[in-house]
C-alpha cells in the first residue's frame, strides 16, 4: 500500500471520529426552535450613550460575581460572590461597609445570587446548592425551599423579592440542570421553557408556582402596591408581569417584550419605578441560530471559541410601572460596566453587580 494511501486512510479515519463526536455531544441537548424578533434599533429612550462611562468601581478583596447587591440603614453592602472568575466552586456572603472594607458576613461555600433582607434582618438568598435559603443575623442558614409544591427540583434559584406583606417571590432558572457555566450553556442552545416564578409563604412554608415554564427565569421585582410581581424571562428578551391581585390576580401578561439586550436582575425604586440590568445586548449569531435545531445543534458541538460570544456591554433601563421606558444608561464598550446583572438604587446611586465581575460598580444618579 502507497504512503499517499495510508495518509488517505488516516485523514479519512480521523474526520470519521471528529465528526463522530461532534454528533454525540451536538445530541446531547435536546434544543427547541424559536425565532426570535428583529430587535429594536436603539433610538428614543434606547438611544446609545456613554453615561456609564464614569462608574467607580468598589473592589470585593478578590472575589468576583456580586450578582444581586443589598443595602441596609447604615449604607453597609452586601453581595454573593464565587471565588474565580469562572470557578464557582466556593462562595461567601461579603458585607461591604461604607469605607470600602469588605468582610465575610455568611460562608456559604457556595455561589449566592438573588438576595434580600426580610421585615426580621433575615437575608433570603437563592444559593445555588441549597435552592432559597434564610441567613439568620447571625450567619445561620435555613433552606426554605428545595423543590415545588410537586417535588420538582429548584435546581437553579435565581432572583428574590419580598412584597410588604411577607410573602417571598422567586425564580428558578432550570428544573433539569444545576448551576454550572456548560449547563448555562445548554439551557441557552435548547431554548427550553424549563424554568418558572414561585411564592413561598413563610408562615406555612409552602410553596406555589405561579408561572411554570419560563425561559431561564430570572430577575424578580414586587409593585410598590403589592398588586403584580416582575420576571426576567431572559431567553426571550422580555419581562413578564404576574397579578397578585384586582381583575386580572392570577394571570400573567407581557410588560416588556423584544428588549434590546438579555434582561437579569430586576429592581423597585423607592417611586415604584423600576430598574432593570442587562447581561449584555442582544449577540446576533445566536438570534440566527434559534430557529434552526440542526444548526444549534452543530454550534455547540464545535469548540467554545467558534461558539457565539458574550461582548462586554453596560446596559440599564429604568421604567415606570406600566412599562414604559424613561431611560437607558449605556457603557457601549464596557470599559467601566462590562455587564449589568443587577441595579440597586440608593442615596442617589445605582449600585451595579456583575455574574463574572470583580467589582460593583457605583454610579451617581443626576439630581
Amino acid at each position: 500500500m502507497s504512503k499517499k494511501r495510508i495518509l488517505t486512510g488516516s485523514i479519512t479515519a480521523v474526520l470519521l471520529v471528529v465528526i463522530a463526536n461532534l454528533m454525540i455531544k451536538g445530541y446531547s441537548i435536546n434544543p427547541q426552535a424559536w425565532t426570535p424578533p428583529v430587535k429594536p434599533e436603539l433610538k428614543g429612550p434606547l438611544a446609545e450613550n456613554e453615561l456609564l462611562d464614569h462608574t467607580q468601581r468598589i473592589d470585593l478583596d478578590g472575589w468576583w460575581g456580586p450578582e444581586d447587591i443589598e443595602t441596609d440603614s447604615l449604607g453597609n453592602l452586601y453581595c454573593g460572590v464565587h471565588i474565580g472568575k469562572t470557578d464557582f466552586s466556593d462562595g461567601r456572603v461579603l458585607k461591604i461597609d461604607p469605607s470600602g472594607k469588605v468582610s465575610t458576613y455568611c460562608n456559604t461555600g457556595s455561589w449566592v445570587a438573588g438576595m434580600e433582607f426580610d421585615q426580621g434582618g433575615n437575608l433570603i438568598a437563592c444559593d445555588q446548592k441549597r435552592g432559597l435559603i434564610s441567613i439568620d443575623p447571625k450567619g445561620q442558614i435555613t433552606v426554605l425551599a428545595d423543590h415545588d409544591e410537586k417535588g420538582k427540583p429548584l435546581l437553579l434559584p435565581n432572583d428574590v423579592d419580598i412584597a410588604p406583606d411577607g410573602m417571598i417571590y422567586f425564580s428558578n432558572t432550570s428544573s433539569n440542570y444545576s448551576f454550572s457555566l456548560p449547563n448555562i450553556r445548554k439551557i441557552i442552545f435548547e431554548m427550553r421553557p424549563d424554568g418558572g416564578l414561585y411564592r413561598y409563604n413563610p408562615t406555612t412554608r409552602k410553596v406555589t408556582t405561579l408561572i411554570d415554564s419560563t425561559f431561564f427565569g430570572n430577575g424578580v421585582a414586587v409593585s410598590e402596591d403589592n398588586d403584580f410581581v416582575l420576571m426576567a424571562d431572559l431567553l426571550k428578551y422580555r419581562i413578564t408581569r404576574y397579578w397578585l391581585k384586582g381583575p386580572k390576580k392570577g394571570q400573567a401578561e407581557l410588560f416588556l417584550d423584544n428588549l434590546p439586550g438579555f434582561p437579569n436582575g430586576i429592581t423597585r425604586d423607592i417611586d415604584g419605578s423600576f430598574w432593570i440590568g442587562f447581561s449584555t445586548q442582544r449577540i446576533d449569531q445566536l438570534d440566527q441560530l434559534q430557529p434552526n435545531i440542526f444548526l444549534k445543534r452543530l454550534v455547540y458541538a464545535l469548540p467554545l471559541w467558534l461558539q457565539p460570544q458574550q461582548e462586554a456591554y453596560g446596559l440599564i433601563m429604568h421604567v415606570n410601572r406600566s412599562g414604559e421606558v424613561l431611560k437607558t444608561y449605556h457603557d457601549p464598550k464596557g470599559k467601566t460596566v462590562p455587564e449589568a446583572s443587577s441595579i440597586e438604587a440608593h442615596q442617589g446611586y445605582l449600585y451595579i453587580g456583575g455574574d463574572q465581575t470583580g467589582h460593583i460598580g457605583k454610579y451617581k444618579l443626576e439630581q
